[in-house]
């Protein structure tokens, strides 16, 4: 089968890499949606969940929405799936964040 023979509308469920580079360059694919930023927090949906970047003089060098790609450089400090099992953590993250 050639590339003109694929069928667009069948695709394989989307991967999720993460890739950092001394703690400074973060470049991430299975972006779903970009749902808050700030220099200090990203806030973003991946296929495995919602993600949580934290860090300092964070700013987002790259962002493909169609490809689902996101790149921030900055000083990384923490990276953190919010899972749905964990609720009240989850709960008091969003509480916080739209006080």
């Amino acid at each position: 089968m050639n590339y003109y023979e694929k069928d667009p509308s069948v695709r394989a469920q989307a991967e999720h890499h993460i890739k950092m580079n001394n703690r400074r360059n973060l470049e991430i694919s299975g972006v779903k949606e970009v749902d808050s930023f700030d220099n200090e927090e990203f806030l973003l949906q991946t296929v495995m969940g919602y993600l949580i970047v934290r860090g300092e003089n964070l700013q987002m060098k790259n962002l493909d929405v169609g490809e689902g790609n996101v790149s921030i450089k900055g000083k990384i400090l923490e990276l953190s799936y919010l899972d749905e099992h964990h609720g009240e953590k989850a709960k008091g993250f969003f509480s916080k964040l739209f006080k």
